[in-house]
């Protein structure tokens, strides 16, 4: 796996392609108290780009511009966490979106297991350690935080294929993506402080 750790900011000549994972990391899960830390990127070639973000003044206008970038497809795992905290600290727009987290919860109806790990395991067939999930991503990251953090990305990519592929399959794809065109709304609710289901009775 080429693994490589960016301080503040992507290189400014760093080209993806029209697809790439991504990835954040955290202080903790309280966008109004915790920090966004590290954001990780593959191209879905075996690499992970893992960027230590200054959290002064999060200025990364590499990564800002390839975020924003529309034409690019952005695949994350559960994008509702990942987004809350891209906009609140680097202050952009994030379109053009796939989420396996939600992939999963419309198409693996026969488990209720849905964590990125269980997917690896299922369609990759490795099982990653998660071991590294709750640490401290605010200071200098060990060799085994770095391979956690690329871990959450390299797969994306396939994962998502495959289940575009059974959703297509049972034709529930273009459920899915009403579900995605409903992503941002629910985000700038979660920004707004209203995290319950506001369709609810």
């Amino acid at each position: 796996m080429d693994i490589k750790v960016h301080n503040h900011d992507l290189p400014k000549d760093i080209e993806f392609g029209n697809k790439i994972a991504i990835d954040c990391e955290f202080m903790g899960l309280n966008f109004l108290r915790d920090k966004l830390c590290l954001v990780q990127i593959s191209s879905g070639k075996n690499d992970a780009h893992i960027v230590q973000l200054n959290r002064v003044n999060y200025d990364a206008p590499n990564l800002k511009k390839v975020l924003s970038n529309r034409s690019i497809i952005k695949i994350f795992h559960y994008a509702r966490a990942d987004l809350v905290f891209i906009k609140k600290y680097l202050k952009i727009e994030v379109d053009n979106i796939e989420d396996t987290k939600l992939q999963s919860k419309l198409i693996r109806k026969y488990t209720d297991k849905h964590g990125l790990k269980d997917l690896i395991k299922e369609f990759v067939g490795v099982d990653i350690s998660k071991q590294y999930q709750s640490s401290d991503f605010g200071g200098e990251l060990s060799p085994a935080q770095i391979k956690y953090c690329a871990n959450d990305v390299v797969y994306l990519h396939k994962i998502n294929d495959v289940l575009n592929k059974m959703l297509v399959r049972e034709k529930r794809i273009n459920l899915y993506k009403d579900c995605l065109k409903y992503l941002n709304t629910r985000v700038n609710l979660d920004l707004e402080c209203f995290p319950d289901d506001i369709w609810s009775h």
